[in-house]
């Protein structure tokens, strides 16, 4: 009898300890889930090309994350990545991403998040330094993405930009761009520039590049055809802005630019957003879907909240260019 009542209450033990340990798994599982909890997400980031706008992107995007609990070492391990402008290489990260089964993707620039979407449906993405989803076709409305692709756009405020421009240069009938026929982001801005600008009278003169390697002809080109120049937010452009102005500044030609990171690179003004911050907001996104509150599909995307004209007085002073101080006022120099 004395044996049998043992076993009796080790029967007990041993179910109260099994209940004890499903009901401490579920609840463990529940906070792995959250911010707090124990879990490490595994996040991707492929970046298109080493440049001042996509990188601050990029930091934004980092420090988004951990404004909102997730922080490097902690919660998530980062894999980050850079294609250096090439095409295979996006290939090959996207698929290393897919093959690490990462919780979530960060892509920054249009090639980047395209090459992405192309090889999952199913992992969350998250793009910055886009221009337009829709037409890039990474999801089915900006409104309403429909799929595993959501993000923000740099689309800035051409039109706004062109009015700077004009004030800035009133005298301007011509006005040349060099992009690259490759990059659809800038087709789409400098579309939108031309229509703009030919409403306003003005003539638009392009000139196109594959690579780095063809600015210099290019811009040469329209030297002596343009007044003034204007360049989207462009990565090929971007990357090596100081190649662009090399040719302009010695044939005196202020640029426009969409961006102010391109100014500080050799532009002379803008009236754009500010890459980290864009970032910072793209952070949001991807917490809020690590969080378990949003889905991609649901979520629309996001344009920059924050705005601003930016002037490089020292290329200004070095064209022999006076800036008006109605300009000047409020904005931001690079002396």
């Amino acid at each position: 009898m004395f044996k049998s009542k043992n076993l009796k209450f080790a029967a007990l033990g041993l179910t109260a300890f099994l209940t004890a340990g499903i009901i401490s798994g579920c609840g463990s599982q529940t906070a792995d889930n959250s911010s707090g909890g124990k879990k490490t997400f595994k996040i991707g980031v492929v970046q298109l090309v080493e440049h001042n706008a996509l990188d601050a992107a990029n930091k934004g995007f980092i420090a988004g994350l951990k404004e909102r609990g997730y922080e490097e070492g902690k919660n998530i391990t980062v894999d980050q990545q850079n294609a250096q402008a090439d095409q295979s290489n996006l290939k090959n990260i996207a698929q290393r991403f897919v093959a690490d089964k990462d919780d979530l993707i960060c892509a920054i620039a249009t090639p980047a998040a395209q090459s992405v979407a192309n090889v999952t449906k199913d992992i969350p993405i998250v793009g910055t330094a886009i221009t337009d989803y829709k037409l890039a076709k990474l999801v089915a409305s900006n409104e309403k993405p429909g799929g595993n692709v959501t993000g923000t756009t740099d689309g800035g405020p051409v039109e706004k930009q062109i009015d700077l421009l004009l004030k800035l240069f009133p005298n301007t009938k011509t006005i040349g761009t060099v992009y690259s026929s490759s990059e659809i982001n800038s087709e789409i801005q400098v579309n939108r520039m031309k229509a703009y600008a030919e409403s306003k009278g003005l003539k638009v003169e392009t000139a196109t590049v594959s690579t780095v390697n063809d600015i210099q002809q290019a811009a040469q080109s329209l030297v002596g055809k343009a007044d003034v120049f204007y360049e989207p937010t462009d990565n090929v452009i971007a990357s090596a802005m100081p190649t662009l102005a090399s040719i302009t500044d010695a044939a005196k030609i202020p640029v426009i630019c969409a961006e102010p990171n391109m100014v500080k690179q050799g532009g002379f003004a803008t009236y754009g957003i500010d890459y980290y911050k864009l970032g910072v907001q793209t952070g949001y996104m991807a917490a809020d879907i690590l969080d378990g509150k949003a889905k991609p599909a649901d979520m629309p995307i996001q344009t920059a909240n924050d705005l601003k004209v930016t002037v490089n007085k020292k290329n200004a002073a070095a064209l022999g260019i006076t800036v008006p101080d109605d300009v000047l006022q409020g904005a931001d120099i690079i002396e």
